[in-house]
């Protein structure tokens, strides 16, 4: 895991988890993760709930568990705070002809 295990946080149907079950969560979230890419359905039901949605709550990774909310499709997850432009601005300039040289380090034509 790369966040700090005492950041880490679990909220079931919005009562925080204990810290030391918590970050047991995540232990068996992650495990299960690499092992199931992407089944966030099968690690709920594994963990007897209805869905399991990983996010983020300020800067702290947080897993929200419910035993009523739908299991919602794996998807990036979504960070409070950012510069909305960057995200839905105009797109970046076209670099793909910057080089001068090919990858064979030849000149174009």
């Amino acid at each position: 895991m790369s966040a700090t295990p005492r950041r880490l946080a679990v909220l079931v149907d919005g009562t925080p988890m204990e810290a030391k079950e918590a970050l047991a969560f995540w232990e068996r979230f992650s495990t299960w993760m690499e092992e199931h890419r992407g089944d966030l359905a099968g690690f709920a039901t594994q963990e007897g709930f209805l869905s399991v949605h990983p996010g983020v709550d300020g800067d702290r990774p947080v897993l929200r568990a419910s035993k009523s909310a739908a299991q919602q499709p794996y998807a990036p997850v979504a960070r409070s705070g950012g510069s909305p432009a960057r995200h839905s601005g105009p797109p970046g300039p076209d670099r793909r002809n910057a080089n001068p040289q090919d990858l064979r380090g030849k000149p174009r034509k």
